[in-house]
């Protein structure tokens, strides 16, 4: 009875990976053929930092739909029936790579096979520069954003790869890329300036999980994530005892949650450092894997900076 259901789970996985690849090439071949006349590309991307840089430089000549919205992990995201109906449909693809987009690979691949240009935007940068993963030989860590200056080259490649693919409007793209660069710098100069009264000891930022360090090596924090770099990694008792102990030893005001991974992880670890008869407060939420809503402030990626920044200098001082 035993092999019999273990054989029944297996034949149910096999077909439910069958069903899914033949429904990819059905969508494909059904659906590529109905495109938009309006004579613009149309484009997909994954994150919403993706879809936000992708909007500023693409502007009125390309029509964009972005699979993730506010608040969702792009590490543990799984496609649904719509989204394959959208990639199939789309002209380029815009996507993270390193791995960010864990359970979507095997899709970009498929779409690849079939001549829709997919792109990762960490393409744009020389990997010798990326913070390699400890977990994971060979990978790297895939939360590029939280470099404005990576963001300022992936803006250059994104406006290089749209040309690419409609070269009557690169002068437009080229334009826009150039704007928003320009808007990038005036970002990093400010949060520059806001970090600056911030006191070097005092910048020891402890997140729900391992996505800012970039963040840390370009304005020179020290980082450390309660989970992995990737949020499929669960925090055990010991890595919260373990963090608990760093905490109090550097005596760290404030830890902070992230928008993309539940607030639980991190009250444990508040209540691990009380147990222990110290505080430490709950700083805010930061933005880490996703913007915030698409109608607030923080819905675009120098808003979400801004006030990331702000919200940790403040808890910090």
């Amino acid at each position: 009875m035993i092999k019999f259901l273990v054989n029944s789970q297996y034949i149910f996985r096999l077909m439910k990976k069958l069903i899914f690849t033949l429904l990819l090439f059905g969508l494909f071949f059904n659906c590529k053929n109905e495109k938009q006349s309006n004579g613009k590309l149309d484009v997909v991307t994954t994150t919403t930092m993706i879809t936000d840089l992708v909007k500023n430089v693409g502007g009125d000549k390309i029509n964009i739909q972005g699979l993730m919205g506010s608040g969702v992990d792009p590490h543990l995201y799984k496609a649904s029936e719509g989204d394959v109906s959208k990639l199939a449909n789309a002209d380029i693809i815009f996507y993270g790579g390193l791995h960010l987009e864990g359970k979507l690979v095997e899709v970009f691949e498929k779409m690849g096979h079939q001549n829709i240009k997919t792109v990762a935007v960490s393409d744009a940068l020389d990997q010798t520069t990326l913070i390699s993963s400890e977990s994971f030989a060979g990978n790297y860590d895939p939360h590029i954003w939280f470099n404005v200056d990576y963001w300022i080259e992936i803006t250059q490649y994104v406006a290089e790869q749209l040309s690419e693919a409609d070269p009557e409007n690169e002068a437009y793209f080229e334009a826009n890329a150039k704007t928003y660069i320009e808007k990038l710098t005036v970002l990093n100069e400010n949060l520059i300036t806001t970090i600056e009264t911030l006191p070097q000891e005092k910048r020891i930022l402890v997140t729900a999980h391992d996505a800012f360090s970039y963040f840390g090596k370009k304005y020179n924090f020290e980082v450390v994530g309660l989970q992995g770099l990737s949020t499929a990694t669960e925090a055990g008792v010991q890595d919260v005892q373990k963090l608990a102990a760093f905490i109090i030893d550097k005596k760290v005001k404030a830890i902070f949650v992230e928008s993309s991974v539940p607030k639980r992880t991190i009250e444990s670890l508040q209540a691990a450092v009380k147990s222990k008869d110290h505080d430490v407060i709950i700083g805010g939420t930061l933005y880490s894997d996703a913007l915030g809503n698409a109608d607030s402030i923080e819905g675009t990626y120098i808003g979400m900076f801004e006030f990331n920044v702000n919200t940790i200098v403040n808890a910090l001082k």
